[in-house]
């Protein structure tokens, strides 16, 4: 069976969960080999195994962390030379896409982004898209080169397949391109607790009808409630009442949870662009004309302020 390259996306050896959707997804059209590279590689291992990598290549240097983009294509590129793989899968991320497109460039191959299925055919994987701000669905293939395809968080499960998971050592050359873009600094973080917005099951979102930064308060305590990630519209974002980095929408994160619940957010097309593959959406909105109801699976019609503040009390009641 074919080998597909998986690139790892982990945290000092804590493996993220889109990685761990990739490997379902790569055991569909053949064997997984995972390519973990940076500080705690190795620490990868066990849990890549479990979940049906054959092998785990890794390569620690500290490169990775010092320089961007360039080592992680240039030791990306080492593994798809050293296995000659039918298809190297990475998680869909501003980064990521970046090493793919670099990736494919260098290879010669052709690229698909932002996947949200992938199954085998005749003549190489084919992978489902969601184009036009997700109006139409795409079933495509890359016709030159081996595929290079990114995919979207939570587009499959994460399936426990035990396989050997062995470890084997990823050797690397770094080139002068490598050391031309130098990070300088790092800022942690600060974390709230709640799950990374594009990895998140269930996403909570408000928008121009949360009115203010004060109310964002109500938004925050269902999606805490839920144990989801919270979101904002574009108008929330500008009017300086949530951080830009949860802004959901073309000009911000593109999510795909299982559940995502909009709260006074109308449903311009710049939002739905980026919360259309959810796979069931709630709205609550007291305009009965939203446009946002012509896309969701449930809607409410009320005020946010009556509304959610009783679902997240339904929500506590029902969790005990």
């Amino acid at each position: 069976m074919a080998e597909i390259l998986v690139y790892v996306d982990h945290v000092d050896g804590a493996v993220r969960k889109p990685t761990l959707e990739l490997l379902t997804l790569a055991r569909r059209i053949g064997e997984p080999v995972a390519v973990a590279l940076g500080n705690g590689a190795a620490d990868t291992a066990a849990v890549l195994g479990e979940h049906g990598a054959v092998r785990v290549l890794t390569a620690e240097a500290a490169e990775f962390a010092d320089y961007l983009v360039v080592p992680k294509v240039e030791a990306l590129q080492a593994a798809y030379e050293a296995v000659s793989p039918a298809a190297v899968l990475v998680p869909s991320s501003a980064e990521n896409k970046e090493i793919a497109a670099r990736l494919a460039v260098r290879i010669g191959s052709g690229i698909i982004t932002d996947a949200v299925d992938l199954e085998a055919g005749a003549e190489g994987p084919v992978a489902t898209q969601s184009a036009f701000a997700a109006s139409y669905t795409t079933k495509s293939r890359v016709s030159k080169g081996t595929p290079v395809i990114t995919v979207k968080p939570n587009s499959a499960p994460v399936e426990a397949a035990p396989a050997a998971g062995a470890v084997e050592a990823l050797a690397v050359t770094f080139s002068e391109k490598a050391h031309g873009t130098k990070v300088t600094s790092r800022t942690a973080r600060e974390s709230t607790g709640r799950p990374e917005l594009t990895e998140a099951a269930i996403v909570v979102s408000g928008g121009r009808g949360v009115n203010g930064a004060e109310n964002f308060a109500i938004i925050e305590a269902l999606a805490d409630s839920l144990g989801a990630a919270v979101g904002a519209s574009r108008a929330a974002v500008d009017a300086g009442w949530y951080p830009h980095s949860n802004q959901v929408g073309q000009t911000g994160k593109s999510v795909s949870p299982q559940l995502y619940i909009a709260a006074g957010i109308s449903g311009a097309i710049q939002h739905r662009a980026g919360m259309q593959t959810s796979k069931t959406i709630v709205a609550i909105n007291k305009d009965a004309e939203a446009p946002i109801f012509d896309l969701v699976d449930y809607g409410v019609v009320g005020d946010l302020f009556d509304v959610v503040p009783v679902l997240t009390q339904e929500v506590q009641a029902r969790k005990g």
